[in-house]
């Protein structure tokens, strides 16, 4: 007999539609699976037989062959086990012909028969929507992810026999708890751990550059570099930054959601993530780490900062192929990985904010007592290229703060002071960009604010790359100011706030 349900297996942070067809026969007892599988698919086969025992059904002394359909896709982790059960049940006439129609299946199998959650679920569920019109069955434990998918169509069962019952008519389904109809709060996906999203901007003394690339890095997500000796407060700020930013909206929620879905992890309450992701991975990470990959082309930290903040401390100690390979993740906002013939896209639309000593001893500021020699200064810098400084928008010094101002009480702008001004900046900029001046970069511009930009680019002291950050930093600087026209002021300002540069070029120039 042939039985056929549908399944999912995930490509990425993807979900692609999988039909598994199982067929029993005579002949000599065996099972077999065909359709690219990889090894933990290969491994279902114990699994599936343990649960079928510990539910009380017979392993069927037949020759059984599993085919995953399309056969040319790669099918990779444990998420498989239930459909497969379910269509061996199915091809054997346990379950009624046309029991499972309509319904698709994701979840790994226990050896007693219960349901665990697998990576990737959510991507799974949202790939299956389209499939199926009755829902998709998922371990009890994942219903509120699979409803964040496809709502009241997620079929949440503890284990195997429970399944089983139903699909015979002998029971219910059971109720559909635990799904939460807004977003709910995120947990480490939105700096909730440790101090990131916590501390006030009002703590910050001194560093009034500092505060206001902040700012302007979080009203127009431009990437951030700060640069300064140890102890002075790069961290700190960085630190700030997330409080700065607005909610998450529905749509980039969802799409955080199904990124740390695929790579295992959770991210609070039930519902939706609420507040940006904010990732701080050590400086000893790895491409792979950082890009994502490897052999299940997961997502790295940049993908898992997707819609929030990635934070790179320490930057000069970071591997310089590591680094190198953020470059186009930061140009486009997508990872493109390709492992043996697989490919997948995986999105890195993040706000960068990197924080690097200016030589090995991180005295070597102006006004400081660098000890390091020329040639070790010049090895470490080198480890971060130009073209990858060059795609910082703000580059700002962080000082050591004075005694008077680290010792005084007066406090500055709290956190939920300027986050209204960014909120207002961001509407300011999503109402321009919906109209026909969106499109000219230099719109809007005084002859003055132009003729700044000229001769700076004319001077060699911009890359064409360059001069178009400045343009944007302008256009933000001039939106937290609510003036309509882009000033020589603004200009000014954008230049100010990128002059760090000139701190990690050879001879203090850039």
């Amino acid at each position: 007999m042939l039985a056929r349900v549908w399944a999912a297996t995930r490509q990425g942070v993807d979900g692609q539609p999988v039909e598994v067809e199982v067929h029993v026969s005579n002949g000599f007892p065996g099972f077999t699976i065909v359709g690219l599988p990889d090894a933990a698919v290969r491994e279902s086969r114990d699994r599936v037989r343990s649960a079928l025992l510990s539910c009380g059904q017979r392993w069927p002394q037949r020759r059984v062959t599993v085919n995953l359909a399309p056969s040319g896709l790669r099918k990779a982790g444990p998420g498989l086990d239930l459909a497969i059960a379910v269509a061996l049940l199915g091809a054997q006439g346990v379950v009624p012909p046309g029991a499972a129609e309509g319904l698709g299946f994701v979840g790994e199998l226990g050896l007693d028969g219960s349901l665990r959650p697998v990576p990737g679920l959510l991507a799974m569920v949202l790939c299956l929507a389209s499939c199926v019109r009755e829902g998709v069955v998922v371990p009890a434990g994942a219903a509120g992810e699979a409803g964040l998918g496809v709502g009241q169509r997620a079929r949440p069962v503890p284990s195997l026999g429970v399944l089983i019952g139903v699909l015979r008519g002998e029971r219910r389904w059971p109720p559909l708890a635990g799904l939460a109809a807004t977003q709910g709060r995120s947990g480490e996906a939105a700096g909730g751990a440790g101090p990131w999203g916590e501390a006030d901007l009002a703590e910050v003394r001194g560093q009034q550059l500092g505060r206001r690339a902040l700012e302007v890095a979080a009203a127009g997500r431009h990437h951030l570099l700060l640069v300064g000796p140890p102890g002075s407060g790069k961290t700190m700020l960085a630190q700030r930054l997330p409080g700065l930013l607005p909610d998450l909206d529905r749509e980039a929620a969802l799409e955080v959601a199904r990124v740390w879905s695929a790579a295992g992890l959770r991210w609070g309450e039930e519902g939706l993530p609420r507040r940006p992701p904010v990732r701080a991975p050590h400086h000893g990470i790895t491409a792979v780490g950082l890009v994502g990959g490897g052999a299940d082309l997961g997502p790295g930290e940049v993908s898992l900062a997707h819609r929030g903040v990635l934070f790179l401390d320490e930057l000069g100690q970071v591997a310089p192929a590591t680094l190198q390979s953020l470059r186009e993740p930061l140009d486009e906002g997508v990872v493109r990985v390709a492992r043996a013939g697989v490919r997948a896209v995986l999105p890195a639309s993040v706000l960068l904010v990197g924080a690097m000593n200016p030589c090995p001893c991180g005295e070597g500021l102006p006004g400081g007592w660098c000890r390091c020699r020329p040639a070790e200064r010049a090895r470490y810098l080198q480890r971060v290229s130009g073209p990858l400084l060059d795609r910082f928008d703000l580059v700002v010094g962080v000082p050591k703060v004075p005694v008077d101002e680290l010792l005084s009480r007066a406090e500055g702008e709290c956190t939920a002071t300027v986050a209204a001004r960014v909120a207002a900046a961001r509407a300011r900029a999503a109402s321009r960009r919906a109209g026909p001046a969106g499109r000219d970069g230099l719109a809007g511009w005084s002859a003055s604010a132009r003729a700044l930009l000229e001769r700076q680019l004319r001077a060699g002291r911009l890359s064409a790359r360059g001069a178009g950050k400045v343009a944007a930093v302008a256009r933000t600087v001039a939106d937290l100011g609510a003036e309509d026209e882009v000033g020589e002021t603004a200009v000014a300002e954008a230049l100010a706030l990128r002059a760090g540069l000139g701190l990690l070029a050879p001879g203090g120039r850039w």
